[in-house]
């Protein structure tokens, strides 16, 4: 064959169609059905929770009524808003710690048998011990200022990330690393061009927990010591039994956690369009 014809792309050869992408209709049509479900569950559970407060099953300073929790939402909008960026800081920052340590110490496990058998049992037991427990311990050595918060969301969040990063790491085909071994690769190269890409969806897979469990995380530490965010809002809603500010944070903290799962889900699927997870209809996919 010739230079030329070895030049060409796939699709340029007589004989290979390009395959063409799906159309902006039928990505609607994908969206529409992958979402009406859960809107509709949402919506049920709207509609129930609006009938046990209409039909006054439940006390109102036990149950709030959707339109109570909505007026909290609107009319105290600036109060929540200032109180949710502080969470949101402290849960984005505890969780790029807790990815970049979690990446490096999954490394470092990988290639030393060593460190991985004296540093596995640790994290193990660092992730079973309850975080509101030793939360604070946490207030007492570094105060009541942002770092404690931090810290916490970053114990919550490290080890679904490492974990993940181990198992991409490990789950690499041996015949590529032997392959790229006899042509005379070196280490960083293979884990550059090989390893790394080849962990990459397993590492996704642990980002889009770890971040849901560092929003977790950041309250559990304004639970324990805080002025500020959405931990010290619904602790103080509650010691007053304000039920609608109650609900109106806790949904607020979920939201949070829903947005940013799905903003990791789209870096996922702009950085990994090649992988399988990403060409099916898979119910875990939120778009």
């Amino acid at each position: 064959m010739s230079q030329s014809a070895l030049s060409k792309r796939p699709a340029d050869v007589a004989g290979v169609a390009r395959r063409a992408g799906p159309t902006t209709g039928e990505r609607l049509a994908r969206a529409a059905e992958q979402s009406w479900r859960p809107l509709a569950l949402l919506l049920a559970a709207l509609v129930v929770w609006w009938a046990i407060a209409a039909a006054e099953l439940i006390e109102a300073y036990l149950v709030p009524s959707p339109g109570a929790t909505l007026d909290v939402l609107t009319s105290k909008a600036g109060y929540l808003w200032q109180h949710t960026w502080v969470t949101t800081y402290e849960t984005l920052l505890g969780f790029a710690i807790a990815v970049v340590v979690g990446v490096l110490a999954a490394v470092v496990m990988v290639y030393s048998s060593t460190v991985e058998r004296t540093l596995y049992p640790i994290l193990l037991f660092a992730q079973v011990v309850p975080k509101i427990a030793i939360a604070p311990l946490f207030v007492v050595w570094l105060g009541f200022g942002i770092a404690p918060k931090i810290l916490i969301a970053v114990l919550i969040a490290f080890f679904p990330v490492v974990i993940s990063m181990v198992t991409g790491l490990k789950a690499v085909d041996p015949e590529m690393l032997q392959l790229s071994a006899t042509m005379g690769a070196k280490p960083w190269q293979t884990f550059v061009k090989i390893r790394f890409p080849a962990s990459l969806p397993h590492l996704f897979s642990g980002l889009k927990v770890a971040v849901t469990l560092a929003v977790t995380g950041a309250v559990v530490g304004e639970f324990v010591g805080a002025n500020e965010g959405l931990g010290y809002v619904i602790l103080q809603a509650n010691g007053n039994l304000d039920t609608p500010m109650l609900f109106a944070g806790l949904l607020v903290m979920s939201l949070i956690g829903v947005v940013l799962f799905v903003v990791v889900e789209i870096a996922e699927k702009l950085l990994l369009p090649w992988h399988a997870s990403r060409r099916d209809t898979s119910a875990t996919t939120t778009f």
